[in-house]
């Protein structure tokens, strides 16, 4: 007799979407990264998906990058108010490292078979003042939102963040919770035990707020 589970806090022993910034790549597989934003462009970026950039240190593509404090300093120039950031599922395709000034592939790279292109953290290129890693996607179909990672204005970020998980949802394509591909099985979505919050078994992390509470209590 199948017996239903219920759950409540845990945090996963590994989670291979997530790459530390030193970690390069693996061609083919999907990643959590970010992207800075102007409030204004977000419902629109949610909706329509991103405009890549006509050109850039990478030359044109959607620059993200798997270090939150390197997306959350753009816009630049942009009050932080102003600003968005958002979480990202990259399917990163055929990756090509790019790692120093006047590499030969440094704006070409789409055109020689390559889907993305990836700066490591310190590498010896002048521009990146910061020295975190950076990343450049050609296609942006390749990018979806799957969260709003910051947002001074709560109110509109609650908004948003609706709206991204009405799209996920009316989508079909991902679990808005744990961001996996459910084109080949759906799973289930059950309200916590603890708190109620809904939650689903391959988070990487669900914290309890209930649980917190009575163990102070």
């Amino acid at each position: 007799m199948e017996r239903e589970v219920s759950f409540c806090g845990w945090k996963a022993v590994e989670d291979r979407s997530k790459l530390s910034e030193n970690q390069e790549p693996e061609s083919g597989r999907a990643y959590t990264m970010f992207h800075g934003a102007h409030l204004n462009n977000a419902m629109a970026i949610i909706n329509k998906g991103f405009v890549p950039s006509k050109d850039g240190m990478l030359g044109a593509g959607v620059y993200v990058s798997r270090n939150i404090k390197k997306a959350m300093c753009y816009p630049l120039n942009t009050d932080v108010n102003d600003k968005v950031v958002f979480k990202l599922r990259v399917r990163v395709g055929k990756v090509k490292k790019i790692d120093r000034d006047n590499h030969p592939l440094m704006k070409s790279w789409h055109s020689d078979g390559y889907d993305c292109a990836w700066v490591p953290p310190n590498s010896k290129i002048s521009t990146i003042k910061s020295g975190r890693e950076e990343d450049c996607v050609w296609d942006p179909s390749r990018i979806e939102v799957v969260d709003v990672a910051c947002c001074v204005d709560n109110e509109k970020r609650r908004e948003l963040r609706r709206l991204v998980r009405s799209k996920m949802k009316n989508k079909g394509s991902g679990c808005y919770l744990c961001h996996r591909d459910t084109s080949y099985g759906d799973h289930d979505i059950q309200p916590c035990w603890g708190c109620k919050k809904e939650i689903c078994c391959f988070q990487g992390k669900h914290s309890c707020k209930s649980r917190k509470s009575r163990k102070r209590d």
